[in-house]
């Protein structure tokens, strides 16, 4: 009962203060356009902006000012929004490095990033009322390039969900359809850069959540490589697990703000304030001029068919390079089910403990997760028995092979994936270097965007994005086209091969998903951001020129 009661007390509270902040802000009027003030500023890329704090011609309080109004309208329409940093924010206004590369630029924070004087609770009740005694490295590095952190987003309690939804702070929503998932862990950041409520962003990813946020709601990452974006002193669901090292990575509204905000945090040189970070300056690639560049396409993560949508995607990507002479042809990498069967031991070795201790009694739990530890912590017994029911009563080979080792693991055990995870790396390396690649393109999931409780029947589903993180490949995301309700309709017959296919093409329906928006996958290998960078660029730039530009949600 009195967990019961503390919980309550803990998400009304937090409800509540956000609530009083919105008032005292003034909630919008929907039903009328964002003002020609606030246009003239939102419509400003962020080096624009930057210039123009840097000359005088703008106030960083105006321009604060103006994305505090748009953030709240996206999280009216969205409940994007965790903590609005009302008071910090105006004084970093006032007082930000006018000089300084990010000059009065606003700055969106995903919920676990460490603010001063906020608390960074990542859903969990038990975590409210802890605010951090102490900003961390990457906001100190933010605020000395001149920016201005204002707002922070919501994510899935755990951090461990393609969805965002918490008992604290309630669903997030997709800006481009309320009925729908704007992606997780990141999804707050993610449908508050895609309403235009900010246009710079920062999330974590540990299999996928940069960027299948950024997919499921049309917007723009690069996941970084361990080592190249600052990360310590942050609120995390699983303090010490390095089996699949996560990583800090930017988001934002278009691939030029992406590519300015890559370089004005590198330019600040973020190892003097993360140790953790290397001694990496920004060096941008340079596309060779003597050959065309070379793609591999990968079709399948060993799990499940990409569906109709996101198969269009990424063939108009194949098409539009291969007909302005770049060689693009299909891999078979190494497999992908086995490096992905390694990933998922070592993501929950501990069993999923750290993740959920947190949560208290009474709290909700993501249904994916929830779905997941049952299947972790199912006595060793009846687990051969259920594999093997899979295997050979349900003839599925794929599904029972993910259950037979899906166990909390000892330490010993631990190490031995350790090692099969660098073995496994290693056949990666060789294959690239054998197909002489410069860039792997495939889909970051296989659906778009999954209807609210998506992950109750989808939380299996994650190969597409975990796998870069498994061998910590550099990897964007950037935005195609939409679904089209008659194009990307299943064909006739469609039947599923596996549980984990069937999990995800229960939710699929191109007629409920019509006008999501479609992304690709751009994938280099390690510390590769600036070469992905390019590989982003040259694709946007091509499909511009031909005038198939992702048009973005208007301000």
């Amino acid at each position: 009962m009195f967990s019961y009661l503390n919980h309550s007390k803990a998400c009304r509270t937090k409800q509540d203060a956000r609530n009083a902040l919105i008032q005292e802000l003034g909630t919008p009027d929907m039903s009328k356009p964002v003002s020609k003030e606030d246009l003239a500023i939102l419509e400003k890329p962020v080096a624009q902006i930057a210039a123009e704090v840097q000359s005088g011609r703008l106030n960083p309080v105006d321009i604060l000012s103006t994305y505090t109004r748009k953030a709240i309208r996206a999280h009216v329409d969205t409940n994007c929004l965790t903590e609005i940093l009302l008071t910090s924010a105006k004084l970093y206004a006032q007082e930000c490095n006018k000089q300084g590369p990010l000059a009065g630029a606003p700055v969106s924070l995903k919920d676990t990033v460490s603010v001063q004087g906020y608390d960074s609770c990542i859903g969990y009740s038990s975590w409210v009322g802890r605010p951090a005694k102490k900003d961390s490295p990457l906001v100190r590095l933010l605020r000395d390039a001149g920016a201005v952190p204002f707002v922070k987003t919501n994510i899935p309690v755990t951090l461990l969900s393609f969805e965002s939804a918490n008992d604290v702070f309630g669903r997030t929503t997709n800006p481009h359809k309320n009925t729908h998932s704007p992606g997780g862990s990141t999804g707050g950041e993610a449908a508050l850069l895609a309403y235009g409520g900010s246009r710079i962003g920062i999330g974590t990813d540990v299999a996928g959540s940069v960027r299948v946020p950024a997919h499921y709601s049309g917007i723009y990452s690069i996941k970084a490589s361990v080592g190249r974006f600052p990360k310590i002193g942050n609120a995390t669901s699983m303090p010490g697990q390095e089996g699949i090292p996560p990583v800090y990575s930017p988001m934002a509204r278009t691939l030029e703000d992406l590519e300015y905000f890559w370089k004005a945090v590198v330019s600040m040189e973020p190892w003097k304030y993360d140790y953790s970070c290397l001694r990496m300056a920004w060096k941008p690639y340079n596309v060779p001029t003597n050959r065309p560049l070379r793609w591999g396409v990968m079709r399948s993560d060993g799990f499940v068919r990409i569906s109709p949508a996101c198969t269009r995607a990424l063939d108009t990507v194949v098409d539009t390079l291969k007909s302005h002479g770049h060689e693009v042809f299909d891999v078979s990498p190494p497999s992908p089910y086995d490096g992905i069967r390694i990933g998922s031991q070592l993501l929950l070795a501990e069993g999923g403990r750290m993740s959920t201790d947190p949560i208290t009694t009474f709290e909700s739990n993501d249904p994916g997760v929830t779905q997941a530890l049952r299947m972790l912590r199912l006595p060793n017994f009846f687990r051969k028995i259920y594999a093997f029911y899979v295997r050979y009563i349900k003839r599925d080979k794929v599904y029972a092979g993910l259950i037979d080792d899906f166990t909390t693991k000892t330490a010993e055990e631990t190490w031995w994936l350790v090692a099969q995870r660098e073995a496994y790396k290693n056949q990666w390396f060789e294959f690239w270097n054998a197909q002489d690649l410069d860039f792997v393109l495939t889909v970051p999931n296989s659906l778009p965007a999954v209807p609210h409780g998506g992950m109750k029947k989808g939380w299996r589903a994650c190969g597409y994005s975990f796998l870069f993180n498994i061998l910590d490949y550099t990897a964007g995301v950037l935005p195609i086209t939409k679904v089209d309700a008659v194009r990307d309709a299943l064909p006739k017959g469609f039947k599923p091969t596996n549980a984990i296919e069937a999990g995800q093409y229960a939710m699929y329906d191109a007629h409920d998903m019509h006008g999501l928006p479609l992304g690709v996958q751009v994938v280099g290998q390690r510390l590769e951001e600036e070469k992905v960078m390019e590989g982003m660029k040259i694709i946007e730039g091509l499909l511009k020129k031909e005038g198939r530009g992702y048009e973005l949600i208007p301000f």
